[in-house]
């Protein structure tokens, strides 16, 4: 099954993060403190995570800075950032936040309404992706044995195909009906992108769970990055 996704809310002020806690927990997810850019770093050295909201105006190293060194690791350069700030400095300073790798850049006081609709659909999409990567993990251990079952796995080869075209067609219907879904919504351009490069990927694994079919023809496929 796949776990709650963590959400990682960084901001100096403890009430700022009282209160990105109190609008966020209807989503039901992990919600993960940080005080200051150091210590978000800190944070995805060992957890992956969903989103990142991330305050602008903090002490020491601000969000700007912190953007930056999230996108230059490999680990973290895909983690959507939200950047929240109490100033609006008008067009250079927001222009200067999507520059340093957001996704989304709102000014406080926001509508905790709109804040939890937009961290909800980059948490529905990071949970279709680790759905993508448990059905490309079935399927490399297919491909591993050689046709054989699964390790431990006392079903044949046909059962065993099945039941991950089956996954595979419920995260398919899933996907599809959250693009369907930030279309009717008009939602942000790069929400719209990470949900068509989540249909590519799952259109790549469907071709190569439908070569292991019998009569498909011989050698293994390849199968789409997990990146």
């Amino acid at each position: 099954m796949v776990q709650k996704a963590k959400i990682l809310l960084v901001d100096d002020r403890p009430e700022n993060l009282l209160a990105l806690e109190a609008i966020l927990s209807a989503l039901d997810q992990t919600l993960v403190r940080a005080s200051s850019g150091e210590e978000a770093l800190k944070a995805l050295l060992t957890d992956d995570f969903a989103v990142i909201l991330l305050d602008v105006q903090m002490p020491g190293m601000d969000g700007f800075e912190t953007a930056a060194h999230i996108k230059r690791r490999e680990r973290t350069r895909d983690i959507p950032i939200i950047f929240l700030t109490a100033i609006n400095h008008g067009p250079h300073h927001t222009f200067r936040g999507y520059a340093a790798g957001a996704v989304d850049y709102i000014s406080k006081p926001f509508d905790p309404w709109v804040l939890r609709a937009k961290v909800s659909v980059f948490v529905e999409l990071y949970m279709k992706n680790c759905q993508l990567r448990e059905q490309a993990a079935l399927l490399r251990l297919q491909l591993e044995g050689n046709g054989k079952s699964a390790v431990g796995d006392p079903r044949e080869p046909a059962g065993l195909l099945a039941e991950l075209s089956a996954r595979l067609a419920a995260v398919e219907e899933q996907a599809e009906a959250l693009s369907k879904q930030l279309d009717d919504e008009s939602a942000d351009a790069a929400a719209v992108a990470t949900a068509a490069h989540l249909e590519r990927k799952l259109t790549g694994l469907r071709r190569a769970l439908d070569a292991l079919e019998p009569g498909t023809g011989s050698g293994a496929p390849t199968l789409p990055s997990q990146n």
